[in-house]
């Protein structure tokens, strides 16, 4: 399963965090950016789904439109979740590990 981080400069500076589940790409956005600190965390908010046609997508969405500004791939690899992912969004709390 693929996951990317889109960095998004849209009406605010953020990056979108997305992981592929079944046919959609499950979205949080990490308003700070990601940490270079181990074990450091930072909010993610969840937003909408995805289609897996926008896992590789950059460029930019016209003013006026949800969302508004430029769009960059930021990284990109697969993960593997520890456990059943389903339940574990479900519950709140979904442990896995990135492969970059």
């Amino acid at each position: 399963m693929l996951y990317r981080v889109q960095k998004h400069a849209a009406r605010r500076l953020h990056y979108d965090f997305r992981l592929q589940l079944g046919d959609v790409l499950k979205s949080w956005a990490v308003t700070r950016g990601p940490s270079l600190v181990a074990g450091e965390r930072r909010l993610a908010v969840a937003v909408e789904d995805h289609g897996l046609d926008y896992a590789d997508y950059e460029g930019v969405i016209a003013p006026g439109s949800y969302g508004a500004g430029v769009v960059l791939l930021w990284d990109r690899g697969t993960w593997e979740p520890d456990g059943d992912p389903a339940t574990a969004l479900a519950s709140g709390s979904l442990a896995f590990i990135l492969h970059g």
